[in-house]
């Protein structure tokens, strides 16, 4: 099973770019994130989102 929320690092992965780029699209509002007792965690589903908006965008 898929974790819900992935730490930065993770969503980085998944999206191929560096850790820095997935701040600068939370810091953008382009990427969702929520703070987990400090934590900053990416919902799986925002990564999906974010995704989507990249092809909708191109198309």
């Amino acid at each position: 099973m898929e974790p819900v929320l992935l730490r930065v690092e993770e969503a980085a992965r998944l999206l191929g770019i560096g850790r820095t780029r997935v701040y600068d699209l939370i810091r953008l509002g382009l990427l969702q994130s929520v703070k987990v007792f400090g934590a900053r965690r990416v919902p799986r589903d925002a990564v999906d989102a974010y995704v989507r908006s990249l092809t909708q965008d191109a198309a």
